[in-house]
């Protein structure tokens, strides 16, 4: 018997929230994944060097990618993140190239690439080749990119403070369906 102003208690248990369909591949990619501060300095120089009219990457995606994977089966995602624990020393990483390459892409990118971090791009491309995925063949041109679709700039690039990176380590990353980026697991 229920009081006046209460409700009576149900009889049926809460029913488990939907669980969306596993999926059968991934899109992965290895990559830089920056910390608070430093994503904060690369959204500022993001929104100083974009033209008008590009599509800016959104605040939590900037990263610098060291490898496209691409799709693999589900079922092989311990295996990789395995074969990408590849040691490598912590070094630091100075962004102060702001440029818009071919294809509308606006960019900060290293004036000079650190030894290490040259290190580390060889050392997870050969672990990328023992697990057979593929290894992109173009040369390493490291670079955050900061927004697409931007107009061609014939006049020279816009100087920006330099973006200071203290590198310890790289990040699994799944390239969700929906456009947002997974951090699946992080190697220090």
């Amino acid at each position: 018997m229920t009081g006046a102003g209460t409700r009576p208690r149900e009889s049926a248990a809460p029913r488990p929230p939907a669980r969306a369909p596993a999926q059968t591949s991934l899109r992965l990619f290895v990559a830089l994944w920056p910390g608070p501060r430093v994503r904060q300095a690369l959204a500022a120089c993001r929104d100083l060097v974009r033209p008008a009219g590009s599509s800016p990457v959104a605040t939590e995606k900037l990263h610098l990618t060291l490898h496209f994977i691409g799709s693999v089966p589900a079922a092989r995602l311990a295996e990789i993140e395995a074969g990408l624990a590849v040691p490598a020393r912590a070094f630091t990483l100075c962004l102060d190239a702001a440029e818009h390459w071919r294809g509308g892409v606006a960019v900060l990118r290293a004036g000079t690439v650190p030894p290490r971090l040259q290190e580390l791009h060889a050392d997870l491309a050969a672990a990328l080749r023992r697990l057979a995925l593929p290894v992109e063949a173009r040369a390493f041109r490291p670079h955050v990119t900061l927004a697409r679709r931007a107009a061609p700039r014939p006049q020279s690039p816009t100087p920006v403070a330099p973006v200071r990176w203290r590198v310890t380590g790289h990040a699994l990353v799944h390239s969700q369906p929906d456009g947002r980026y997974l951090v699946l697991r992080r190697y220090r």
